[in-house]
């Protein structure tokens, strides 16, 4: 073969990864852990969903991009794409060691001592530890800055009292990183830290949410003389941290996140043959609106991923794919027409009904859209700030 047109050690080596990851989750999902194909709740089967992640730990699959010592396989950001596209491609379960494994793991491994890292990461690759998010607050969802939840030193330890909320999967959580006010009299983002709070102790209390799903992936957390001993960062400068953290969630993951809408839209696109709705034309622009939009998604995410701090682009990112999420629910439930308002005999709704309602969420969640076009604006744009009582205008 003339060597211009022979594939390179590299490319020849990203379809041997994916021949492996592909056939590796193939065999498990025909076989041991076939009941959890095409779940997307977090809540269910929780016990094989933590043998499942186990399984991934094992075959060294669940942080690829990280370092050896750690449990990973130090692969490239090509492999970890190409782990999150056949991931969602085999239709696995959503993962309920996302919070480990994209944001608490990766921040460690930015921030955290030698000795946190050694700690903790193994334990989040081989899936023996789960991890939730202790951002938001009932006055503080996305004003994350104004965060109330008090963390005082005794005897050497951090003290921990207030409350989180829409905390994803606490209930089945060993840890927690936990945004606290350490400096008392502090304001906004000033006087915070990055706490790591283990869950299973006396003074940490869950209580589940439950979503007009019927799913309860959501909890409230207190705490209420609960005690930790790990600050990633240094105390006082959680809220840098924490920025880093945010910056995490829209990395690698957004091409898993986009097999996933894929998935969801070729669903839609079966309804609507198996129905007739795909010979209505306005159907069919819409469906060609989407399919568009999921081409633009992954473009912005290539995008992102080749700048250093992708920063605003994330933002951005954010505000496109939650919208655009929105309008295929809708879509959905206009291609299911009545019968999408309708369960089976166990009460259970069509999957794209069940996954309309979630989306409903998604311009909440993870920072509103409103707060991300403040954002945008102000950061981006250098427009002049929203007034906000008792804060100085530029």
């Amino acid at each position: 073969m003339d060597a211009a047109v022979a594939p390179s050690d590299a490319a020849a080596g990203h379809e041997a990864f994916r021949r492996e990851v592909a056939g590796w989750l193939e065999t498990q999902l025909s076989g041991p852990f076939a009941h959890l194909r095409g779940i997307a709740d977090l809540c269910r089967d929780m016990d094989e969903r933590r043998r499942f992640e186990r399984a991934l730990g094992e075959a060294r699959l669940s942080c690829v991009g990280w370092p050896e010592e750690y449990g990973g396989r130090g692969a490239g950001l090509e492999e970890q794409v190409i782990f999150a596209e056949e991931y969602a491609r085999a239709e696995a379960p959503a993962r309920i060691a996302h919070v480990g494994v994209e944001l608490a793991g990766p921040t460690i491994l930015l921030h955290g001592t030698e000795d946190q890292k050694r700690r903790f990461l193994p334990r989040i690759a081989s899936g023996e530890d789960i991890w939730c998010q202790g951002y938001s607050e009932p006055n503080a969802g996305s004003d994350l800055a104004n965060v109330q939840t008090r963390a005082v030193l005794e005897d050497g330890r951090w003290r921990i009292d207030g409350q989180k909320v829409w905390t994803s999967i606490a209930q089945a959580s060993d840890w927690s990183f936990v945004i606290c006010r350490t400096e008392p009299g502090s304001r906004g983002s000033k006087g915070l830290s990055y706490i790591l709070v283990p869950m299973r102790q006396p003074g940490v209390t869950v209580r589940p949410i439950k979503q007009m799903t019927g799913e309860t992936e959501f909890n409230e957390v207190f705490f209420d003389a609960a005690y930790a001993d790990d600050v990633v960062g240094r105390p006082g400068d959680g809220w840098r941290v924490a920025m880093d953290t945010l910056k995490l969630e829209r990395g690698v993951s957004t091409f898993g996140q986009q097999m996933h809408f894929r998935n969801q839209l070729t669903l839609l696109i079966a309804a609507a043959k198996a129905n007739g709705k795909a010979a209505d034309p306005a159907v069919r622009r819409k469906i060609a609106d989407a399919w568009i939009g999921l081409e633009v998604m992954r473009q912005h995410a290539l995008r992102m991923l080749a700048e250093e701090t992708p920063g605003l682009e994330g933002m951005v990112f954010k505000l496109y794919w939650s919208s655009w999420r929105q309008q295929v629910g809708e879509l959905s439930m206009e291609v299911l027409g009545p019968a999408g308002e309708v369960g089976d005999a166990a009460g259970e709704l069509p999957l794209l009904t069940s996954l309309h309602l979630q989306s409903r969420a998604e311009t909440i969640y993870a920072g509103s859209s409103e707060i991300q076009r403040n954002i945008i604006a102000e950061q981006g744009l250098r427009l002049p700030r929203e007034p906000r009582e008792g804060w100085p205008q530029r």
